[in-house]
């Protein structure tokens, strides 16, 4: 059987968000931008603002936010953003924010991310990055999903951006220990299977919610020098830099970063079609579990597009979320 044809764009690694969203007026959009005080979140929030949408950053650090907000509203002459609190490994934080949202949404940019040095937790005992990069996105996006609906039904569509990254390409998601309670931990390992999930994500909710006009999508912005750093132990640095030596990225500009979140959020290829993963403004090819990343670094693996263990871990998040706070 022969293998699906990948779905191209005219655009590559060295777009910015602003090439893609040449042309495009997004005057009518209502936008959320998870992680928007910063790095890769302040540039994709900067360039819907500029095209015309009606953007949210949803952020932990509201000062950090409106700051971002005035200076997006001063550079692209638009409206002020706004900004909403929103802490992603805290569940009562996560309800506040869907509790107060109203009306239409059409576009959902779940960018923020948090890499540890240690193994930290949340109230639940569950490990951090799992918790905030996954089960935080996860219990946003179903929370919103009603909105996304009426959103689809105004503009005959509503997007959800899931930001992945080349570090799934190390570890599937493991069932059987999601929170390392067996296992030593490992930041590395433990940022992998979060940023798979992300791509699980995207599988599941566009199977669940395409007829409901709803379609997700995982991006790899690529490497980009943010805030996401801040943490990484002596060890995680020279990881990283063993990857830049061997090819496995070349640093972008933010802006470059941010384009591939751009390209899933508005190209008309991804309208209506969901559950890909995108690499430099294209849909990337898939490579086998034991594949090495070195040798495929714009690959995805098969684990982080298996539609079987999206619905399985659909169903895990949605019994976590269901378990009584301590």
């Amino acid at each position: 059987m022969a293998e699906p044809q990948l779905i191209s764009t005219p655009f590559t690694a060295a777009s910015t968000a602003d090439d893609v969203l040449h042309g495009h007026d997004l005057t009518g959009v209502r936008a959320v931008v998870t992680g928007a005080s910063s790095g890769i979140g302040a540039e994709t929030a900067r360039a819907l603002t500029a095209a015309g949408a009606e953007v949210t950053l949803a952020v932990r650090n509201t000062v950090a936010g409106g700051t971002v907000a005035e200076a997006l509203a001063r550079s692209t002459g638009r409206p002020r953003p706004r900004v909403a609190a929103l802490d992603l490994a805290d569940r009562a934080a996560v309800a506040r924010f869907v509790g107060a949202w109203r009306g239409p949404l059409h576009l959902l940019i779940n960018n923020a991310g948090v890499v540890t040095g240690g193994l930290e937790r949340t109230r639940e005992g569950w490990e951090l990055q799992f918790a905030t990069n996954h089960l935080g996105h996860f219990a946003l996006a179903t929370g919103l999903h009603a909105a996304l609906a009426r959103g689809a039904s105004d503009r005959a569509g509503a997007r959800i951006v899931s930001v992945s990254s080349t570090a799934h390409m190390r570890s599937g998601v493991d069932f059987d220990d999601l929170h390392f309670r067996h296992r030593d931990y490992d930041p590395q390992i433990a940022y992998a299977r979060s940023k798979t999930a992300n791509s699980l994500f995207a599988v599941e909710a566009t199977r669940r919610w395409a007829p409901d006009g709803i379609v997700a999508n995982a991006v790899n912005p690529g490497g980009v020098a943010t805030d996401l750093q801040r943490n990484f132990t002596p060890a995680q640095r020279q990881s990283l830099d063993a990857a830049e030596a061997a090819g496995v990225f070349t640093y972008k500009t933010v802006q470059q970063g941010a384009a591939t979140s751009i390209v899933a959020a508005v190209h008309p290829a991804f309208a209506h079609s969901g559950g890909h993963y995108l690499d430099d403004a294209q849909e990337a090819y898939t490579v086998p579990d034991d594949a090495d990343l070195a040798q495929h670094p714009h690959g995805v693996k098969r684990w982080a597009l298996d539609p079987a263990l999206a619905q399985r871990l659909w169903t895990v998040s949605t019994e976590l979320l269901r378990t009584p706070t301590t």
